[in-house]
């Protein structure tokens, strides 16, 4: 076992970070590194990662049910209607991250979002640009990758904010761009299998 794999208070060894609750463990064993493949389920799940941005992902998986019904299932087409009237209602929100910027970027996002789709005709497929049109296998899990600064370049470009290298590679590793269970997680041959598939 390596300082990356932790066997977790049920026997089941796993990435480390996931054993520090019950939410995380859950979502290490039900989410994280498997392909997402509808795009408006990526888009959301790149806006909470931006919300992540400074934070502990435990945090925004806590809340994350809050920020469903705040941002109406992160539907980029009602989004982008957001005025400023219902994000001062947004910054009333004690479920959610209160942070008027990222607020903000996510409406911004809706509508980068719904642009590159348009310009485009679906998000996963550009997204699978910068990793060279196929999953990456990894399991060191480093914070950024070549891959990721490519990717936050790309979406920088087509108007995205608060989409760095780092939030990049979190969503990459999220969302089976980026296979990073390393060697010795239980989860690491199922997430390899579902991204070959």
């Amino acid at each position: 076992m390596n300082d990356l794999v932790a066997v977790g208070p049920d026997g089941i060894p796993r990435c480390t970070w996931a054993n520090a609750s019950t939410s995380l463990r859950a979502y290490h064993d039900e989410e994280w590194g498997v392909p997402v493949h509808d795009d408006v389920a990526l888009f959301g799940k790149l806006i909470l990662d931006t919300f992540q941005a400074g934070l502990s992902w435990r945090v925004i998986l806590d809340k994350r049910p809050a920020f469903l019904e705040a941002f109406d299932g992160f539907d980029p087409v009602r989004m982008v209607r957001y005025d400023e009237r219902r994000i001062a209602e947004l910054m009333d929100n004690a479920g959610i991250v209160r942070n008027r910027a990222k607020i903000h970027a996510a409406v911004n996002n809706a509508r980068a979002y719904l642009d590159l789709v348009d310009r485009e005709g679906a998000f996963r497929p550009w997204l699978f640009r910068w990793t060279g049109g196929r999953p990456l296998i990894d399991g060191s899990c480093p914070t950024t990758s070549p891959e990721a600064e490519a990717m936050a370049r790309a979406l920088k470009e087509a108007g995205f904010k608060f989409t760095g290298p780092t939030v990049c590679y979190a969503f990459m590793q999220a969302t089976g761009f980026v296979m990073d269970h390393p060697p010795g997680c239980g989860r690491r041959e199922a997430c390899v299998a579902l991204m070959r598939a």
